[in-house]
């Protein structure tokens, strides 16, 4: 089972410096998650002011750039985690070298849970990532 373990964080504290001592915490901790063979994927991410949210409403799409200050909690990181189970996951969330925060863990939906067995039609199996809907732009890179 995959798990995904999301680090919560409150719009104040997205301007806090990143203490040298817990970014090596972190990486021994990384390191432990990836020797036990549990860590698939691990990535901080850049605060909410250089992101944007996508609202649907009616079938239209709108886009509101960050910051997302009216916001109780954002995700500041995560880890994707293949594990036997949840409790197992919570073991490990419970080794996060923290001295505050908040750890999130959902069980990632997996084809047999989605009642797919394989990607969607309309999906990019490989990138995960569905394709631009008809009435969306598409952006060329």
């Amino acid at each position: 089972m995959q798990f995904l373990m999301m680090v919560l964080s409150h719009p104040d504290r997205e301007r806090d410096p990143i203490v040298p001592e817990e970014m090596a915490e972190m990486g021994e901790y990384n390191d432990a998650l990836r020797k036990a063979g549990l860590l698939l994927s691990v990535a901080g991410l850049h605060p909410s002011a250089t992101g944007a949210r996508v609202d649907f409403q009616d079938g239209r799409t709108s886009v509101t750039d960050g910051p997302f200050t009216e916001s109780k909690e954002l995700v500041a990181g995560f880890w994707l985690l293949q594990a036997e189970s949840r409790e197992e996951v919570i073991a490990w969330a419970r080794r996060v070298p923290f001295r505050n925060g908040r750890v999130e863990i959902r069980r990632v939906a997996e084809g047999s849970d989605t009642g797919y067995e394989t990607a969607p039609p309309g999906t990019r199996a490989r990138a995960g990532q569905a394709e631009p809907r008809d009435d969306e732009e598409r952006s060329e890179k």
